[in-house]
Parts: C-alpha cells; sequence; structure tokens
C-alpha cells in the first residue's frame, strides 16, 4: 500500500487542482478499467481526465488496480498493508468513487455483491475444486512484498477482495456523508492505513471490522444477492437447491468471518516454519481458555511486521531451544489489531499443562507484570475472539477461562494482567 500511495502522491504532485473523484476516476481510467455493471451505476469514463503521469508510474497503476486470479494461484491487484491485511484495489477505489459521487445504491454491488455472488456461482459449478468465498494468500517477502500466493483451494471471492470491498464500502460511505472528499485521495488513504490500533481516528483500517459492523445492512446485502441470483436461469432444479444451500450457509458464515471474529493472520501470513512430525487434534468444541503472556518479547509488537518477526522468533525458540513441533500457543494477540493463528483451532498446544487438549491458550505478546496490554487488543480477546469460537462451535458456551498460573506454577500472565482477567466473563476462582 506504501507504493500505491506514493504512485497516487506523484500523481497528485502533477495534476494540481484535481479533485479526489478526479484523481480516482483517472486511475480507474489509466487502468483502463470498466465493466458493465460499473457502467451501470457509475457512468463510462468519457468525462475522466488523463492523468499526467511518469510512464513507469502509469505502467505500475494499471498493473496495481486491475485484479486478476492465475491458474497457479498467484494474485494480482492485492497489496500489503501496514496492519498485515492484504487489500484488492479495485473494489476499495469503486467504493470509494460510488461514495464521493453520491452514487450509494452502487456501494453494495460494486464492493461486495457481485463478488460474492460470482464466487458462489462459481463453487456451486466446481465444488470440488474451489471454496465458496474468503480464500487467503501469503506474500514471498513479507518486508519486501512482490508475489501473492493463495494457499488454499480458490474461490472467485478471495479474503483479498472481501476485505478491499469492505473498506471501499466504509470509505465510500464516510466520503458520501461528510467532509472527507475535500482531501486528496493519498492523505485519506494513508490516514485510514497508517495509524495504531488505539489511536483516536476511528477510519482507520485497524478498526475496520467495527466499522463494517456499524455501516452495513446485512439483510439489505443479502437480499441484493438473492435478487442477483435469481436472475440466473442456467440452472437446473438440483444445481438451483445445492446454490441455495451454498448461498444461506455462506452467507452465514461470511458474516462470522468478516463481522463477529477479529482479523486472524494464519501461520502462512506470519512466515511459519512446519510442524515437526505429525500433530495431534483437539475435539471440538473445548471447555477451557487459559490467558498467557510472552514474557519474552517483553515490548508489545505495534505493527504487522514486528508482531510476524516475533511469532517467527518464538517459534524458533519454542522448536529448536524446548524440542517443542511448533509454538507452543493456539493464538497470539499483537497490539496492532491483529490475532496470530499459532497452533490454530484445531492443533493440541503446548501452553499449559494438564489442558493442551482440553482447552485454548492465547497468550499476549509483551510482559504484562505490571502494566497491562492495550485496551483494543484485551477487547480483542474478551469479546470477538471468545464470541468466533462459540459460534464457530470450537469453545464451549459454557467455557471456563483462567490465567496459566492457576494451572501451574508460574507468574504467567503477569500479576497486572492476571488481575485484569479476573474481571472477564467466564473467569473461575478455581480450577
Amino acid at each position: 500500500m506504501k507504493d500505491f500511495i506514493r504512485a497516487v502522491e506523484s500523481i497528485e504532485a502533477v495534476n494540481p487542482g484535481l479533485q479526489m473523484l478526479d484523481v480516482v476516476k483517472g486511475l480507474r481510467k489509466a487502468a483502463g478499467f470498466e465493466t458493465e455493471l460499473i457502467k451501470q451505476y457509475l457512468g463510462d469514463l468519457s468525462d475522466a481526465h488523463d492523468l499526467v503521469a511518469d510512464p513507469s508510474v502509469t505502467s505500475y497503476v494499471s498493473e496495481v488496480i486491475n485484479h486478476s486470479l492465475s491458474e497457479s494461484g498467484k494474485e494480482k491487484g492485492v497489496v500489503l498493508t501496514l496492519d498485515g491485511s492484504n487489500v484488492a484495489l479495485t473494489p476499495m477505489l469503486l467504493g470509494l468513487e460510488a461514495g464521493l459521487q453520491s452514487t450509494v445504491q452502487g456501494l453494495y454491488p460494486l464492493t461486495l455483491t457481485h463478488n460474492l455472488v460470482a464466487s458462489f456461482l462459481h463453487h456451486v459449478h466446481n465444488e470440488q475444486t474451489t471454496v465458496p468465498f474468503g480464500t487467503k494468500g501469503f506474500w514471498d517477502s513479507i518486508s519486501s512484498p512482490k508475489v501473492y500466493a493463495l494457499s488454499d483451494l480458490p474461490s472467485l471471492a478471495t479474503d483479498a477482495l472481501i476485505i478491499g470491498g469492505i473498506d471501499g464500502f466504509i470509505l465510500g460511505s464516510e466520503v458520501s456523508t461528510s467532509n472527507h472528499r475535500e482531501r486528496s485521495l493519498s492523505d485519506l488513504l494513508k490516514s485510514y492505513y497508517s495509524h495504531q490500533p488505539d489511536a483516536s481516528p476511528r477510519l482507520i483500517s485497524q478498526k475496520r471490522r467495527m466499522n463494517f459492523k456499524k455501516l452495513v445492512s446485512f439483510s439489505l446485502l443479502k437480499s441484493q444477492m438473492v435478487q442477483a441470483l435469481t436472475v440466473r436461469h442456467n440452472l437446473n432444479e438440483s444445481e438451483r437447491k445445492s446454490l441455495d444451500d451454498v448461498m444461506n450457509e455462506g452467507f452465514d458464515q461470511f458474516v462470522h468471518v468478516y463481522a463477529v471474529c477479529p482479523n486472524i493472520i494464519t501461520r502462512s501470513q506470519w512466515g511459519a516454519a512446519a510442524f515437526i512430525g505429525s500433530p495431534s487434534y483437539l475435539s471440538l468444541p473445548v471447555p477451557y481458555l487459559f490467558i498467557h503472556h510472552t514474557y519474552q518479547p517483553s515490548t508489545p509488537c505495534t505493527t504487522f511486521d514486528q508482531c510476524a518477526s516475533d511469532m517467527r522468533s518464538m517459534q524458533h525458540y519454542h522448536q529448536q531451544t524446548n524440542g517443542w513441533s511448533d509454538i507452543g500457543y493456539s493464538f497470539v494477540a499483537g497490539s496492532d489489531g491483529n490475532l496470530y493463528e499459532g497452533r490454530g483451532w484445531n492443533w493440541v498446544g503446548a501452553h499449559t499443562y494438564g489442558y493442551n487438549s482440553k482447552g485454548y491458550g492465547v497468550s499476549f505478546i509483551g510482559d504484562y507484570t505490571s502494566t497491562l496490554p492495550i485496551k483494543s487488543a484485551m477487547d480483542m480477546v474478551r469479546y470477538d475472539f471468545t464470541s468466533c469460537a462459540v459460534n464457530g462451535g470450537r469453545l464451549s458456551s459454557s467455557y471456563s477461562l483462567y490465567g496459566h498460573r492457576q494451572a501451574t506454577s508460574t507468574d504467567c500472565p503477569g500479576n497486572s494482567f492476571y488481575h485484569e482477567i479476573q474481571t472477564w466473563e467466564h473467569y473461575q476462582v478455581k480450577r
């Protein structure tokens, strides 16, 4: 995203006096991106400005805006943001343009509806080789990302397209009703994608899920999807029933993943090494949740780069020094707004002696002997993670929450933090 914002800044510098809408439409024209759906809601590009730009900048913009997915699983038109999200620029910019044109009726179809419907339809015809939606991916390098590849079976609505669509929906909604449209595009994008999660602005990418839930009407989104699917007449009765099932189950899962759960950074995204040997599997739902702090690293991580590096360091220590098969924790909370997958939902961990096969261990990066994690990180685990785990059938609805020290002789999760979790829902005094 930093490279894209720099490109926008260079374009704005040599095209003075243009409004944000002029730049957004000019970028789309430079990229040659226009479909019948886009023209239906945004009109054609006959009045769009021909932006003055260095040829290398124009070439870069065209490449990074146009989204595509190769048969080998390479996804283009995606950028990595400071918060660790992978964002497809096309739906983000289309949502922004719809808001700037005050064409709010185009927000849903241009950002989410069309891609989700296309993905569900594609899955009905290719059930064995695709997933309904949300395929995540990983970069060839976190520090210098160039190639983004899917890490699972493909879908036409990948995670990057959905995240880009959510950002487009949020930004489009905001600029349609506020004075944000008076800002430059680069300023808006820098503000949205460059803040820390406990920063005061509400309109930041780390608060994406919170803002999305406040702005979206899930009933309207679903009704638009149902309406779009009813015009598909080339389905037989069996395919129609299969599509209805995929649609209903898929939509509920979409809401669960993108509105209930926190943003979970997968193992491939943070650069995990392979599990040593073969993992044992949990019997779900588990009845226990144990809270830890890492102690080392002792400093909270506030960026995706730093948190991902801490995850790799902890995994290396657990595997090479402790002799464990993998990083011990089920999940790890950063202070960057993300939850990091350790052993995850299904694998038995190595976090709490005597309870590894019966519970999840969630650790917070940092030493919380005399201080607390930032509020957003605590809320992410206390509310979002537990709701996600319970609603997803992974954690019992009557689960018991403990501090690590209640199961073994340790100071973990630190005196200050242990005092704090005693106020959390489901905390139990004795194990």
